[in-house]
């Protein structure tokens, strides 16, 4: 077990050498098979077991669905729905990019889709009203992570996958999480708008005029918002399975494009499938060394010495609780959700059911921290992808703002999902058990 901790200790050094993960684990894998005279015919045929899933086969649909979203123009049309409930109010718009992520994480289950879809119109709308664009900048990378709360979310559906537990219940987990911390973000950008001098207000209208623009971004955007009732409706009342729902996200988004919108063009839509298919190879070589190392771990009892770990400090499950939340949060700072997520069902999983947690409520607080992780420093993916996003800016100008956001928001919402079970538990205990 010795030579397996040590190998992990490299695979953290080679990450922060810049080394992608998947190929950082790839040599991980490969070390500990070497070392331990392990036979390759052990861990890798059970990783290529684990790949052949039909519920896996909804990552690459739910990949694919929100490329083809982009190209057939529903996040720009998204925007101007929810803009015309809460444009014309100070701090509006940036009301408007918080909710509009949630809207398109209901339907992509992507943070990237969610900051590529609403950051490039959003952030230079927000610019021209009068925010600083760090702060734009920063708001939308935290909003992305909405859409890993908000079902259908992909790394969910890998930590299902992994701890072979309903993905279904594992979706309800986090909904009301998610909601919440839409509605915390939505506050704290109201009292953070104050500060700001010279914000461009749309000028007040009557009440008419209000319903007549209400009316209007709803029937232009009327297609769009069929999307997540398609998507969540089919899931939720059971005519679905959340693979068959992807693959519907995927064939509603090219008929809304050609056929509703007719915004979509049949090379775009080729050059998203090809950038689909080079993202979904990526991740799926990622789970094959994640899942190679983690069948390696658990041979050599990895699981159960941090167990035994854990429990040689303390036995209190609110205290190991806390040590779990702290781990996923380094974690998630050094890995991708996806991955993470996978690490976290194989290695932390033993650890919280044995004080006592369901293995439904773990994927929860697992998801919860996970996705901090995306946009906390080292790694965080998505914190610089916004940064790119909103006009290729340094760190320090968007990484302060977003602070403010992960500290109001994210840790109150991820110390409620881990101390109080029926906050993420609710929907659960009410649908499926």
């Amino acid at each position: 077990m010795t030579i397996v901790l040590l190998v992990m200790a490299l695979v953290v050094v080679i990450m922060l050498l810049g080394v992608p993960v998947g190929f950082a684990f790839g040599l991980g894998g490969f070390a500990m098979l070497a070392l331990t005279g392990l036979d390759p015919r052990f861990a890798m045929p059970a990783a290529f077991r684990n790949l052949e899933s039909f519920t896996l086969l909804a990552l690459p649909l739910f990949i694919m669905a929100g490329g083809l979203m982009k190209d057939a123009d529903i996040s720009t049309r998204l925007i101007a729905f929810t803009q015309s409930f809460l444009g014309r109010v100070r701090g509006g718009l940036g009301m408007v990019c918080v909710v509009c992520c949630t809207i398109f994480g209901a339907i992509s289950g992507s943070a990237s889709a969610a900051i590529a879809g609403i950051g490039s119109v959003m952030i230079p709308e927000m610019v021209k009203a009068g925010y600083p664009r760090g702060y734009s900048t920063g708001l939308v990378a935290c909003s992305s992570l909405l859409a890993l709360l908000i079902p259908p979310s992909i790394p969910m559906i890998v930590f299902a996958m992994t701890a072979q537990i309903s993905i279904l219940a594992a979706f309800l987990s986090t909904l009301i999480p998610g909601i919440l911390m839409m509605i915390v973000y939505c506050i704290i950008n109201q009292v953070m708008c104050r500060k700001f001098k010279g914000l461009t207000i749309a000028p007040k209208i009557s009440a008419g005029e209000r319903l007549g623009e209400i009316g209007r971004s709803t029937k232009h955007a009327g297609w769009a918002l069929f999307m997540p009732i398609l998507v969540l409706g089919g899931i939720y009342g059971g005519i679905f399975t959340p693979t068959e729902a992807a693959g519907m996200s995927a064939v509603y988004a090219v008929l809304v494009g050609f056929v509703a919108y007719k915004t979509m063009t049949f090379k775009g839509m080729c050059g998203n499938l090809k950038g689909s298919m080079i993202t979904s190879g990526v991740v799926m070589i990622l789970l094959f060394f994640i899942l190679m190392v983690s069948r390696i771990m658990v041979t050599y009892q990895v699981p159960q010495a941090m167990t035994q770990m854990i429990f040689s400090v303390t036995s209190n499950k609110w205290v190991v609780l806390m040590m779990l939340n702290v781990i996923l949060l380094l974690m998630g700072m050094l890995v991708d959700d996806v991955s993470g997520n996978i690490l976290s069902a194989a290695l932390l999983l033993p650890i919280a059911q044995s004080v006592g947690i369901d293995p439904v409520h773990f994927a929860a607080i697992s998801v919860t921290n996970l996705s901090l992780g995306n946009i906390t420093p080292p790694c965080a993916p998505m914190l610089y992808l916004a940064g790119l996003i909103g006009g290729n800016l340094p760190l320090n100008e968007y990484v302060k703002p977003a602070s403010v956001f992960m500290l109001l928001g994210n840790i109150p919402v991820i110390l409620l999902v881990t101390y109080v079970p029926g906050f993420a538990m609710v929907l659960v205990n009410i649908f499926i058990k």
